[in-house]
């Protein structure tokens, strides 16, 4: 059947078209099926929803991620993808072969998949996981999925966080590090997953993140390296389809995880990696064995692809940094650049840059190079080749003025602080979408606090998003203070 084309101004994740029901009923079309648009670019395939009102009959709508479209356009029904029927056999926890994933990895690509559908791809790796062999499997599928950089430089630097551990902001302090030591480092990170920012959230703060590759080549020729946000890269951009699936649940299964970031690494041409694994309560890994597992897995998937890969397993049980938040976390990283800073967020940087400076056979001492202030001079390069402001400073970066302060409800000691509700009440107070929202803690674990002592306090840019925030406060604990007198230990 031959229509004309008419855009529609709904944004949509997927590439869906509206047909009035009429002649859907004509086509055979259901909601969710796909469908041939045939033009004179070529083809594409949309899948459907249906309505009465937005679309006469004898039109086709088109979402923006069809605004290219012009018709007229052929509509015919398309098949069911192969890799539905692979989805389902990962729901029954059967093992997948490689020309499986090839054709998951290539129907993602090409968004022949429904939302849904690519839920229950996401949900089947969540429930019964991925082999070894699957995992070196889909990695190098999705690595071929997107472009890869070449360098003529026979070690180029990366770095990457399983994360999990709220304000763990070493990326924008470890990058410049490594550039003022001699390094090649063309670092691509995520947005926020389950977090209340991801270090592009947070580099967003000072400069722009998302720029081409030919962008991306000429800003590393010109500074040695750069802070970018991966998903504007098209490096592994099948990647950042599935992070969109595993969102809304805040899902990240390991061996998910594991292709997801060595399939990065290869495409933005790294060669040596170091990966910080936190482990302990509320952190990715709970416990060192788990922790110890997945080093082992990924140093194996990264020798198949022809990676070094170095893992640093580190304690995560509680938030690294004061700030947890894009801006907060900026202004952490700028202190900590300033020979100022959290102890710990300044101690980690230190430790994970002198591990990548012995992966990549390099003599030079990160405490030296962070003191002497080459590190911050690195950091303003970066920050004016993308495009900002090199001579910011931690006051000018705004924080939400909507507050509310966290007091200690009586003397004693803080014994634990929990991760995902710290996350989570930084998101419900508008992190990572609103910069200036999230949560500037006061205090560490083994801290002594008087009653009425500030413990955290609750930074917004919404009145209402405070107040989502408070109501999670008035039914959970995100830290917790033990009096002094109480017993640690019950006798039973």
């Amino acid at each position: 059947m031959q229509f004309d084309v008419e855009p529609v101004d709904i944004a949509s994740r997927s590439p869906t078209v509206l047909l009035n029901e009429s002649d859907a009923a004509e086509l055979g079309a259901h909601p969710l099926d796909r469908v041939h648009l045939d033009h004179a670019e070529g083809t594409t395939v949309g899948i459907v929803e249906l309505t009465d009102q937005l679309v006469p009959p004898g039109v086709v709508g088109t979402t923006r991620r069809l605004d290219a479209i012009s018709g007229p356009v052929d509509v015919s029904l398309a098949p069911t993808p192969a890799s539905v029927r692979y989805i389902r056999k990962k729901l029954d926890d059967v093992e997948l072969e490689r020309h499986e994933f090839e054709r998951i990895v290539a129907d993602v690509t090409d968004d022949r998949l429904a939302d849904v559908e690519l839920g229950a791809y996401v949900a089947g790796v969540y429930t019964n996981g991925l082999s070894l062999q699957e995992t070196l499997h889909l990695t190098e599928e999705m690595t071929a999925a997107g472009e890869v950089i070449s360098w003529d430089r026979s070690v180029v630097a990366d770095k990457h966080s399983i994360g999990g551990v709220p304000g763990n902001r070493v990326t924008p302090i470890l990058v410049p590090l490594a550039a003022s030591a001699g390094l090649t480092m063309p670092k691509t990170s995520s947005r926020a997953v389950t977090s209340a920012a991801g270090t592009a959230d947070t580099m967003e703060v000072f400069c722009d993140v998302s720029f081409s590759r030919a962008e991306v080549e000429r800003i590393v020729d010109d500074v040695g390296a750069c802070i970018v946000w991966g998903g504007a890269v098209n490096l592994s951009p099948v990647d950042d389809k599935i992070i969109r699936a595993e969102t809304p649940l805040s899902l990240d299964p390991p061996g998910q995880l594991i292709a997801s970031v060595l399939s990065k690494k290869k495409s933005v041409g790294s060669t040596h990696v170091v990966v910080d694994i936190p482990y302990g309560e509320g952190a990715k890994m709970e416990s060192l064995a788990e922790a110890r597992e997945f080093a082992t897995d990924i140093r194996r998937v990264g020798d198949h692809i022809g990676l070094t890969v170095e893992c640093a397993i580190t304690l995560g049980s509680q938030p690294i940094g004061h700030g947890v938040g894009p801006a907060l976390e900026a202004r952490d990283v700028l202190k900590t650049l300033d020979g100022a800073g959290p102890a710990d967020l300044r101690l980690k940087s230190i430790r994970l840059a002198d591990v990548l400076f012995e992966c990549c056979g390099v003599d030079a001492d990160a405490a030296s190079l962070l003191d002497s202030g080459a590190a911050r001079e690195r950091f303003q390069r970066i920050v004016a080749a993308q495009g900002g402001d090199p001579d910011v400073s931690p006051g000018d970066l705004a924080v939400g003025r909507h507050t509310q302060v966290v007091h200690a409800d009586r003397a004693g000691i803080v014994t634990h602080i929990d991760n995902r509700l710290v996350n989570d009440l930084a998101r419900r107070a508008g992190a990572p979408r609103d910069h200036g929202a999230g949560v500037d803690l006061h205090c560490r674990v083994g801290d002594a606090v008087e009653t009425g002592e500030p413990l955290c306090t609750v930074h917004a840019e919404v009145s209402a998003k405070l107040e989502d925030a408070s109501s999670l406060l008035e039914r959970t604990e995100p830290i917790r203070v033990r009096g002094a007198r109480e017993t640690l230990v019950e006798r039973v």
